[in-house]
């Protein structure tokens, strides 16, 4: 495959994987909020879709490294060998979210609680979106995430102090601390992308 066209090959399966990240996550906290354990399992399921797409990237990122011919077209390859595990590690955090949903956690979650995680759902989608179109616009957008992944920590703050006002059940609470953390991560592997996609250098 020509190397140009292999780079468009790549960096359509790399914008599905961000695709695929955000609907994880988007129908992981319906799962979590609604009770819907069917769609829980769905997304659980769903993760080996990503890691499989994942190592077809990789395969690929690597037979280019043996092709390229300068090294900015080395470096940009290299960089995306470093973009890869975030998008799996974030995928991997959707699933944990959506094995909470199977277990029928969101029904012994606080009011509060429940709305703080709509909210941070909310948050990490727009913070994907974004870092989604830095990859494909190459525009630059991490600082605007890091401003918005302030709001991410400040919920997260909310929704610990919502666990330590013992407005759940001990064995709901720490699973609640656990889906804070979630999404808490969701944020930050958002703006590290953002960081990683402005450190690739453009090649023609």
């Amino acid at each position: 495959m020509p190397t140009g066209e292999a780079q468009e090959e790549i960096d359509r399966r790399v914008t599905q994987l961000f695709a695929l990240v955000s609907q994880a996550l988007a129908q992981a906290t319906v799962a979590l909020l609604d009770g819907d354990l069917a769609l829980g399992q769905q997304v659980v399921e769903g993760d080996q879709g990503v890691d499989e797409l994942t190592a077809e990237v990789e395969l690929l990122v690597w037979d280019q490294i043996d092709r390229a011919p300068g090294v900015p077209e080395l470096r940009r390859l290299v960089g995306l060998l470093l973009i890869l595990p975030e998008l799996e590690r974030s995928a991997d955090l959707a699933e944990h979210v959506a094995q909470r949903a199977v277990g029928n956690l969101g029904v012994d979650m606080s009011p509060l609680s429940r709305g703080i995680v709509q909210r941070m759902t909310e948050v990490a989608l727009d913070m994907w979106r974004a870092a989604a179109d830095a990859y494909g616009d190459r525009v630059p957008r991490s600082e605007d995430l890091a401003e918005t992944d302030v709001e991410m920590d400040i919920l997260h703050r909310r929704l610990m102090d919502e666990i330590a006002a013992e407005a759940m059940p001990t064995p709901v609470a720490s699973q609640v601390t656990l889906l804070a953390r979630f999404y808490e991560r969701l944020g930050d592997h958002a703006v590290n992308l953002a960081r990683r996609i402005e450190l690739l250098p453009a090649v023609d």
